[in-house]
């Protein structure tokens, strides 16, 4: 059967289901990323030719509870489930993904999507899982109750999908007549699990419950979850550095042959300091981003992460928020941009915005080199107690202070909200991450963050360039040149402003791009200091420069500003993108920059007291 039209197909279904596995395994690589028209929610499209030459066009909806949507993806859910989503084509087939460990749950949006009276295609993912579980389902039965054909799949693995491309390939099936309005679902449910699903009478206790003795014990299980983020953090930290070390190493490379192959010039100087620059400063923290994303991908599809929300759920709460919080501001411990892109989960509107607002105060990967530098240079690598090195310690403090400064901002912000309700969710069943769906999903976020950050950050380092470059010194300037530019001028400008923190005009200067991006600070710093042009000789040249110039005064106090310091230019775009609002952006950067502000005024002023 071949048709030059494409079907039109959507993929509903709860969450935890499998369905973005399934999805990744009928696509494979053929997808496309992008926003529903007119809100901040993904979009997932992708194409596949069913084995009898059928072209089917795939449509990964973002999973839901219910057609009564309670947040923007659950709109989008419901309105294309409806095909009166503007801009979205009515869908020819809905395919309802169904977890067949979850039946009694999942089967009540599949009744839901029933009742809209359009063909479908019941899905029983996660088929193999349920047989170990001792659950025995009657498929022919089941597609009796339903007056629906159902198929099995198992996402996660290679062929696993194979029954439903089978079934696209089938001829469709007339949708059932709806049930009465007055239809009980819940009743509905037990009636068909009763008829349709046995458990075997010899089922031994399962792995599962064993596991979620220690993963949801108070105690055990928060030290399991400190375990893990603490292995996840050293990954990111280290892991990554052999990659980052690599790819900076390409991008010096790229520069010098840009360099030698170009004649000296203002356009080898804006395609080598400008562009390559500002590319490299995105591609090299991308092995960070990756990572970080890999572990919560994998601890997402284990089943591990909606446990780790729920039990944290007591924590959150004492900050007006809910565990759903939890999973967002993890992310953010890489980049805030993600980390803001992950609250679209959150159904409260309230708790959306309050989240997005204090994930910029946790340390992003980007400050980093700042407290590498700062650190190295002004605080003595000695040990405390014969334990604790001091260095470190000081930079625990520095995380900290982030986290704490976040929950007492968000306490602040939900004063006067209304309590909310206790935090439901379902807690699925552990399994092995699929290799396929995750090696797919980090391509995907590879490509969103070069794009949406990528593009931003070389902008903004062009700019600084031509700011550090323009005007060029006058005739017999004895100054630096950095003194004669716009940036220079910037700084001197700024100085009134920034003195009462102990800044000087160079501290000014680095301020600057840092708006772009924090790390280009250290690049900046020597670019003033006439020091290194790699950040590498950048920061081992520096550290004794600023030491013998800069009082300990100014250097905690530069420290204070980075904890708080107003976000990135890219954060502050995807806040305005996530939220519609230009009223967020500006009260996110306000309240950052008062918050960095004092705390800057105060480390330095009691430093000096104590120091004399």
């Amino acid at each position: 059967m071949t048709s030059d039209k494409p079907l039109q197909v959507a993929l509903a279904g709860n969450p935890n289901c499998g369905k973005t596995a399934l999805f990744n395994q009928l696509t494979g690589s053929r997808q496309k990323v992008a926003n529903y028209a007119g809100v901040t929610v993904e979009r997932k499209m992708g194409k596949l030719v069913t084995p009898a030459g059928r072209k089917v066009k795939i449509l990964d909806l973002p999973g839901t509870y219910s057609l009564s949507a309670a947040s923007p993806d659950e709109m989008v859910t419901r309105d294309v489930c409806r095909g009166v989503y503007r801009g979205e084509p009515a869908p020819d087939l809905l395919i309802s993904v169904v977890a067949a460990t979850n039946l009694r749950l999942h089967l009540r949006f599949m009744l839901e999507l029933r009742q809209l009276g359009r063909p479908m295609i019941v899905v029983l993912n996660m088929i193999d899982a349920a047989g170990k579980q001792g659950l025995h389902i009657d498929l022919k039965r089941l597609e009796k109750e339903l007056g629906l054909p159902v198929v099995t799949a198992v996402g996660i693995k290679r062929g696993g999908a194979d029954n439903v491309l089978r079934a696209l390939d089938s001829p469709p099936v007339a949708p059932p007549p709806p049930l009465p309005d007055d239809t009980d679902l819940h009743e509905e449910i037990r009636r068909i699990m009763a008829l349709c699903v046995s458990v075997h009478e010899d089922r031994k206790q399962q792995l599962e419950e064993k596991l979620d003795r220690w993963v949801l014990h108070p105690v055990w299980g928060m030290c399991i979850l400190f375990v893990l983020l603490f292995i996840m953090f050293q990954a990111v930290f280290s892991w990554a550095q052999p990659v980052m070390d690599l790819l900076d190493s390409i991008m010096k490379q790229v520069a010098d042959l840009t360099h030698a192959v170009l004649p000296a010039g203002q356009i080898s100087n804006l395609l080598t300091d400008g562009i390559i620059a500002g590319a490299g400063t995105v591609i090299v923290f991308l092995p960070q981003i990756l990572i970080l994303f890999l572990w919560i991908l994998a601890l997402e599809e284990s089943g591990y992460l909606p446990r780790a929300a729920f039990m944290l759920d007591k924590i959150m709460a004492a900050a007006g928020l809910s565990g759903r919080s939890f999973i967002p501001l993890l992310s953010s411990f890489a980049c805030a941009v993600p980390g803001i892109m992950a609250t679209r989960t959150i159904q409260s509107p309230r708790d959306r915005m309050v989240t997005i607002l204090i994930a910029p105060l946790m340390t992003c990967s980007a400050r980093l080199p700042v407290y590498t530098l700062l650190i190295s240079a002004f605080v003595p690598s000695r040990h405390i107690l014969k334990i604790f090195n001091l260095q470190g310690l000081v930079l625990f403090l520095l995380y900290g202070a982030g986290i704490l400064s976040a929950l007492l901002v968000s306490r602040l912000f939900k004063r006067s909200g209304a309590n909310e309700p206790p935090l439901l969710m379902e807690l699925p069943n552990y399994r092995l991450p699929g290799l396929q769906s995750l090696a797919i999903e980090l391509w995907q976020r590879a490509r969103i963050f070069l794009s949406r950050v990528g593009s931003i950050i070389v902008t903004l380092s062009v700019i600084m360039w031509a700011l550090s470059s323009f005007p060029a010194p006058p005739p017999g300037g004895t100054l630096p040149a950095i003194d004669y530019s716009l940036a220079g001028r910037i700084g001197h400008f700024l100085l009134p402003l920034f003195a009462p923190l102990g800044f000087n005009w160079q501290i000014c200067v680095a301020l600057i791009p840092g708006l772009a991006a924090r790390e280009v600070a250290i690049s900046a710093l020597a670019t003033v200091y006439s020091v290194g042009s790699s950040e590498a000789d950048a920061a081992a040249q520096l550290a004794p420069l600023l030491s013998s110039q800069w009082s300990v005064a100014t250097a905690l106090s530069l420290l204070a500003w980075y904890v708080y310091a107003p976000q990135c230019f890219s954060t502050l775009a995807v806040i305005k993108r996530e939220t519609r609002s230009w009223r967020m952006v500006c009260i996110t950067a306000g309240y950052l920059f008062g918050m960095a502000y004092a705390a800057s005024l105060l480390t330095y002023h009691i430093t000096r007291f104590f120091s004399g």
